[in-house]
């Protein structure tokens, strides 16, 4: 191919490299073109990125050893992002209709899913239920009651430990209004539930008593006591010790006897009367 030298004295090139130089150095094309309103701008970058992270993670997945391709730095993206109005970003954003649902969203769970979490739901409302009544339970326990039961939401003791040796009903040619509940003097005796006193001290026939009267009204009487922890007005718990097994009054051997009142005043078989609320004698 023929060469030239310039005037000057240089050697020129080739014509065709000669004029591709002159059309790289063309007046105005050095410079970039004027940069798209900040909507364009926006939408761009947003595109440009996110399709930048698709690529990348392809690259990633796909050939992690290939270099990425280099990135022009003359491309119009610097601060474009914090020109754009956040509802056109999260609206025009590549993948934006397919975001992820809610996780916390019951609706967005599967039917099947939606009946799992509702069952863990009832146990674990069932399982406070049961600890809150076991908590009742313990505390009407504490002072040693030999047996407790819950009835509806109130709980209900065994008053003594002592054994049952006459029942409810006919006796001797009269009629025994309560039980008789034998034992050593001394062995305490519980409020068979939640009560006010009122009445603590000597009777006739009983040596000393105490009669509860409960929320509901009825009334339990404790009769031949040997000893009272408690007075009149005071508010006692299912479960508190209020006296002891005695053998005062008119008694053939220390003994508990227990009767009922029904609200009205009209006494009540004891043993019908706690076996409806789960204790047994």
């Amino acid at each position: 191919m023929a060469r030239y030298r310039s005037p000057g004295g240089a050697e020129a090139d080739d014509p065709d490299r000669t004029m591709a130089l002159r059309v790289v150095a063309a007046p105005g094309v050095h410079r970039l073109p004027p940069p798209p309103p900040a909507t364009m701008r926006g939408r761009a970058t947003v595109a440009a990125v996110a399709a930048g992270a698709v690529v990348a993670a392809g690259q990633s997945l796909v050939s992690p050893l290939e270099a990425p391709e280099a990135v022009s730095t003359l491309l119009p993206v610097a601060d474009v992002a914090l020109q754009a109005a956040p509802s056109e970003l999260a609206t025009d954003a590549i993948g934006g209709d397919q975001l992820l649902p809610d996780p916390l969203a019951l609706e967005a769970l599967d039917p099947a899913a939606q009946v799992d979490v509702q069952n863990l739901a009832k146990a674990v409302d069932i399982g406070r239920e049961l600890a809150r009544q076991a908590s009742i339970i313990d505390a009407a326990l504490a002072d040693g009651a030999p047996a407790a039961s819950l009835y509806g939401d109130v709980a209900y003791v065994r008053p003594t430990i002592g054994r049952l040796t006459s029942l409810f009903g006919a006796r001797w040619g009269t009629r025994h209004e309560g039980i008789d509940l034998a034992g050593p003097i001394g062995t305490p005796i519980y409020a068979v539930t939640d009560g006010v006193v009122e009445e603590a001290g000597p009777a006739t026939g009983f040596g000393l008593w105490i009669v509860l009267r409960h929320s509901d009204g009825t009334q339990s009487v404790y009769g031949h006591v040997n000893r009272m922890f408690v007075e009149k007005g005071e508010r006692v718990e299912a479960g508190e010790e209020i006296a002891e097994i005695g053998n005062r009054g008119y008694s053939t051997g220390p003994h508990l006897h227990l009767e009922i009142w029904a609200a009205d005043g009209s006494k009540i078989n004891p043993t019908t009367w706690f076996r409806k609320r789960g204790i047994e004698f």
